[in-house]
């Protein structure tokens, strides 16, 4: 067990007769107390600053173990939000291609519709202008008959009688 302030300041020498003078050694024993609790004082107020210190350095550690979570968690998300919103912008892309292929087979689709149309009115034009022709080929071929004379000196012939 380490020696003591006290142990010191208690402790007596045996006496002979051609030992040392007692006043000078009791006054270096006081001199040897005096250092001894001086660096007994320093040595707890050094434990204390290492205690207070390893208290902070544990904070410390804590506080860096915390935030290395956190920037691993917000890695993570920044990560997950980052591939959802690659897969949404995905999900958006095809379906404006599908939207896009769509609105092109419909118009496709009308224009087609629209061609087929164009024709048959052609072909109605046609046939009308056709026959529109034969009528009125049939009216000048029955006005260039002899029999509207005939029928011309009839009606003088009646109106005289």
């Amino acid at each position: 067990m380490p020696l003591t302030p006290l142990d010191i300041h208690n402790k007596e020498f045996t006496r002979r007769l051609r030992g040392y003078d007692e006043d000078e050694v009791n006054e270096f024993l006081d001199q040897v107390i005096k250092d001894y609790e001086s660096i007994i004082r320093e040595n707890k107020e050094l434990n204390n600053q290492l205690m207070a210190l390893q208290e902070r350095l544990d904070h410390f550690t804590n506080i860096e173990e915390t935030l290395s979570k956190t920037i691993i968690v917000a890695q993570e998300t920044a990560d997950e939000v980052k591939n959802n919103a690659k897969k949404e912008s995905q999900l958006i892309i095809k379906e404006a291609e599908k939207n896009a292929d769509r609105i092109i087979n419909e118009a496709l689709s009308k224009s087609r519709k629209i061609a087929i149309e164009t024709e048959e009115l052609r072909k109605q034009a046609s046939i009308y202008r056709t026959r529109f022709r034969t009528l009125v080929e049939a009216q000048l071929e029955l006005l260039s008959q002899d029999d509207w004379d005939a029928l011309e000196s009839r009606e003088v012939r009646e109106e005289v009688f």
